[in-house]
């Protein structure tokens, strides 16, 4: 069989691209589709690996008549045309549930590291602090857990909140079915009802800026807002005045706007814990979207049915 030409346009590993190499004629163009290549030949490419924040836009489609398959490196798809992909008849795919329970123990640590003030304290105990960084802190057991967002990622968060004596009240377009937690009909709502607001829910210009000030507020002076999500769900700018005058007890943040240039104003906050986009990342989850990349490149390849397709 022919081999096909694949473009990967997002960082992966050398793991991943060896897997990949072995099989097919890659192009790597990490920074994005737009950023060219000379090795690149448009006419000649068949697929485009991307991921949900780098997408692939009409614009990026219309330059290759030839593709035939987009799959995206995880859950996210938000900036795939998949309007633009059904019109040029270019398959889309995804890998759901690929690092779900690697994302939702990354939101445990976050909302543990910035709760007990794990982060400052650390640095502190090195500088030879010790009886002033020994105050009470808050923790998880008997808090109220608030969810934005209730798929695969956000019921796994909540179960390892309940394991660690939480309650749990979540927001969504609608009602889970399975699921007993109860629902509040918004954002709003549920911050006000909540010790821990944890942004689970999709990216995309429906949920641009969902937390806003009115939701910080909402969380109040003792509450803790982690974001699991897409930076693009939290409104920044509220956040850094919501908690630099105390608004909000502090944030755990695994995504912000603008990355992966971090705002100044979120680095001079101590009671905010950063980690650089990794939360769903692990040997077990890079093992299982490798396996899911290369199954529906093969099975496009070959004529079999594609999973977790999208358009």
């Amino acid at each position: 069989m022919a081999r096909k030409t694949i473009v990967v346009s997002i960082p992966v590993s050398e793991k991943c691209l060896s897997r990949l190499s072995s099989a097919y004629d890659v192009i790597t163009l990490p920074n994005g589709l737009g950023s060219g290549s000379p090795a690149l030949d448009t006419s000649t490419v068949w697929a485009v690996v991307t991921n949900g924040s780098t997408g692939l836009s009409q614009a990026d489609m219309a330059q290759l008549p030839g593709l035939d398959l987009v799959c995206s490196y995880g859950a996210g798809y938000e900036n795939i045309d998949l309007g633009a992909a059904r019109q040029q008849g270019v398959r889309v795919t995804h890998a759901p549930n690929t690092n779900m329970e690697t994302v939702a123990d990354h939101a445990l640590a976050l909302m543990l590291a910035v709760s007990r003030d794990i982060c400052a304290r650390d640095r502190a105990l090195r500088t030879g602090a010790w009886a002033a960084i020994r105050s009470p802190r808050p923790t998880l057991s008997g808090s109220r857990l608030g969810m934005i967002g209730l798929g695969n990622i956000g019921q796994a968060i909540a179960r390892r909140g309940e394991a660690f004596g939480m309650t749990v009240t979540y927001t969504a377009p609608e009602t889970m079915s399975g699921v007993a937690w109860p629902r509040v009909p918004d954002a709003v709502a549920l911050a006000g009802i909540s010790d821990f607001l944890v942004v689970a829910c999709p990216g995309g210009p429906a949920t641009r800026h969902l937390v806003n000030l009115e939701v910080l507020e909402a969380l109040g002076p003792k509450g803790f807002l982690v974001n699991i999500s897409r930076g693009m769900v939290v409104d920044t700018a509220a956040l850094v005045e919501v908690v630099q005058r105390g608004g909000i007890a502090g944030a755990g943040l695994d995504v912000f706007e603008g990355e992966p240039e971090l705002p100044t104003a979120l680095r001079d906050l101590d009671n905010v814990v950063l980690t650089p986009h990794m939360a769903g990342r692990s040997p077990a989850a890079e093992e299982a979207q490798v396996t899911a990349l290369l199954h529906n490149l093969d099975a496009a390849r070959e004529g079999r049915a594609l999973t977790a397709q999208l358009a």
